[in-house]
């Protein structure tokens, strides 16, 4: 069984950063993909980045050149670092772990999920 614990969400302006870090617990972390998604109130949860076991990175296009997602095996960690926010970034933000190859596509993939860490951006 895998649990994992997001922190790092927080209210920020239009342009502002926030970094997001997700602990992992449980047996062989480094053989799941972990993954970003989020939700904004009223849509569907998508995928934001997701590094596999293999160390490979996706992002949505609407992370790409402003997000970076890394892990870090060793403290069997996921963090999110997010610049140039926007006001459409807003939403809850979720930490999930799935299958040894995964990418943000994979939502459905993903049976691991933690709590959820709010990011408010405002305009």
């Amino acid at each position: 069984q895998v649990q994992l614990v997001e922190s790092g969400g927080d209210s920020v302006q239009t342009g502002g950063s926030l970094r997001l870090s997700c602990l992992a617990t449980g047996n062989l972390i480094e053989s799941y993909s972990l993954g970003w998604f989020r939700q904004a109130p009223g849509k569907e949860r998508e995928g934001v980045a997701v590094v596999d076991a293999d160390g490979n990175d996706d992002y949505a296009d609407s992370a790409k050149g402003r997000f970076s997602v890394s892990r870090d095996n060793t403290k069997n960690s996921l963090y999110l670092n997010m610049t140039n926010l926007k006001p459409e970034d807003t939403g809850e933000y979720f930490c999930a772990a799935g299958p040894f190859y995964a990418d943000h596509t994979s939502l459905k993939d993903f049976r691991h999920w933690g709590q959820g860490t709010q990011v408010t951006v405002s305009s």
